[in-house]
C-alpha cells in the first residue's frame, strides 16, 4: 500500500506542468472530457506497466543503497527538468485540435508517444526499483490520470492553461525534497 501512495503523489506532482498535461488541456478544448480521459488512461496504463517492469529488473540487480543514491540524484534532476519547463509547440497544439476522427485513438497514441522517455516514465522506473511493482504501477497510473484529469477540467473551463510558473516551481520543489530525502536515507 505504501508503494501505491508514494507513487501516486510523486507522479501526480511530476505531471503538474508537464507537456502531456498541456496536451490534455489542448485535447479537452477540442473533444469531450471522457474520450480524452479514456485515451490518457489507456496510454498511461501501458507505459507505466512497461516502466515498472524495467524498474523491477533494475531493482533486483542493484544493491538498495546504490538505488537510493541514484534515485535521489534522479529526483534532483527531475526538479531541474521541471524548472526548465515543457511547452507544447504550435504544431503539436494545432495537431491536437485538428484530430477529429476518433478522439480516444488520437489521445491514446499522442499520450503513449509523449510519455516514452518522459520524466513521469523515468520517475516510475525509479520508484519501481524501491517498491513493489503492482503498487507502483497502480499508484503512478492513478497519479498521472488524476493530474491530467485536473488539466482536462481546467482546459474545459478555461480553454487555456494553468498558471505555469507557480505549478513549475511547486513541482520542482517537491522533486527536490524527494531527492534530498532519498539521498539522506541512503547516506545515513
Amino acid at each position: 500500500m505504501e508503494a501505491f501512495w508514494i507513487s501516486l503523489v510523486a507522479i501526480f506532482v511530476a505531471e503538474l506542468g508537464d507537456k502531456s498535461q498541456l496536451m490534455a488541456m489542448t485535447f479537452a478544448t477540442r473533444f469531450k472530457a471522457w474520450p480524452v480521459l479514456a485515451g490518457i488512461t489507456i496510454a498511461t496504463t501501458v507505459v507505466h506497466l512497461f516502466s515498472v517492469a524495467i524498474g523491477g529488473l533494475i531493482g533486483d540487480a542493484l544493491p538498495t543503497t546504490a538505488i537510493s543514491i541514484v534515485a535521489g540524484i534522479a529526483f534532483l534532476g527531475f526538479a531541474v527538468w521541471t524548472l526548465r519547463g515543457d511547452e507544447l509547440s504550435e504544431e503539436e497544439s494545432k495537431k491536437a485540435q485538428r484530430t477529429t476522427r476518433n478522439a480516444i485513438i488520437a489521445v491514446t497514441v499522442a499520450f503513449f508517444l509523449s510519455e516514452l522517455g518522459d520524466k513521469t516514465m523515468l520517475a516510475t522506473i525509479v520508484l519501481a526499483t524501491q517498491h513493489g511493482w503492482v503498487g507502483t504501477w497502480i499508484g503512478s497510473t492513478v497519479g498521472m490520470v488524476a493530474a491530467d484529469a485536473l488539466a482536462i477540467v481546467v482546459g474545459r473551463m478555461l480553454g487555456k492553461h494553468l498558471p505555469e510558473k507557480v505549478i513549475r516551481y511547486g513541482a520542482a520543489a517537491a522533486f527536490a525534497v524527494f531527492g534530498v530525502i532519498l539521498l539522506v536515507d541512503a547516506i545515513w
